[in-house]
């Protein structure tokens, strides 16, 4: 144990964690052997070299319902040491069908909520909470610190200013940005840093600036969010649900298997971007009803697994 501390004694070697939200407190490796420990099985599906090259990257994640399960994935894959979370919302209990989260969370801010299961995997993370999701005051320090740039964005939210918004200060940073629809497995790709004059939402928001769409109507803003999402893909129970939303419905039936694969989908293709690997901008499919897809059961032979 000496030469492993380097003689000194073992309640200083490292740190000690403390975890007020749970009254824990937790006597953990020093950063680099504890990161090199917690992340030893993903060798060499990521090398060493370019687990360190992922660790020293600024992930920025907005809206914390579908965008926590990219986080978290993020973060236990190693994804990024640094992340802004932004959501202005609080955990209610429609949420616990998707986010991992118990009864005794609720009310807390989504933020807060991330930060702590992102800490509990890694307690050197550096983590920034915005606590009122992003406004016209605040998007662009979320974007703009000079010394602290974003490298990546995986923006998750609802509301039309915000992702159009996100995206055309995307654009002028040259920071590329990812987003799950969480239905039909759909991963959406966008490489402003490669691609400085794309359009946002690869043309689909028409000509319209974030300014423009702030001051649309409900039912326009709606069918500003049906064109960027490509009403046409959408999922037979999606569709099935536009007309009960503000009705029979409070809002965009999700699944936690969706939330789940999304999550997925991202931190892959978050790791290959900021790895280097070639990935182009697009919208891609993974849609597990037609990759599994239904069998009739009268040609299933007696015995076979179904």
């Amino acid at each position: 144990m000496a030469e492993v501390t380097g003689g000194a004694e073992l309640s200083r070697y490292g740190t000690w964690a403390w975890f007020p939200w749970s009254g824990r407190l937790v006597h953990v490796l020093p950063r680099e052997e504890f990161r090199r420990v917690r992340t030893d099985r993903n060798r060499d599906k990521i090398t060493i070299a370019e687990q360190r090259r992922l660790l020293a990257r600024r992930i920025g994640v907005i809206g914390l319902s579908v965008g926590s399960s990219a986080a978290l994935t993020c973060a236990m894959e190693g994804v990024a040491g640094s992340f802004r979370l932004a959501d202005f919302d609080t955990l209610g209990l429609s949420n616990l069908n998707r986010l991992r989260a118990g009864v005794h969370d609720l009310g807390l801010p989504k933020t807060v909520l991330c930060a702590r299961q992102m800490y509990e995997i890694d307690p050197y993370l550096d983590i920034e909470l915005w606590q009122e999701g992003l406004t016209e005051d605040t998007i662009d320090a979320f974007f703009g610190a000079a010394d602290r740039p974003l490298d990546l964005v995986i923006e998750e939210c609802d509301t039309p200013w915000v992702k159009t918004a996100a995206r055309e200060h995307a654009r002028r940073h040259g920071v590329p940005v990812l987003m799950d629809t969480n239905d039909r497995g759909l991963l959406d790709v966008e490489r402003f840093d490669l691609e400085p004059d794309r359009p946002l939402f690869h043309g689909r928001g028409g000509d319209l600036s974030a300014e423009d769409v702030r001051r649309l109507a409900p039912a326009d803003a709606l069918a500003y969010l049906l064109r960027i999402c490509d009403e046409s893909r959408l999922s037979p129970a999606m569709k099935d649900a536009l007309g009960r939303i503000g009705h029979s419905l409070s809002s965009w039936p999700q699944l936690a298997s969706g939330v789940m694969l999304g999550g997925a989908l991202v931190t892959d293709t978050a790791r290959r971007i900021l790895l280097g690997a070639p990935v182009a901008s697009g919208r891609y499919y993974t849609d597990l009803e037609k990759i599994i897809g239904a069998v009739d059961a009268e040609r299933v032979p007696v015995g076979a697994a179904r």
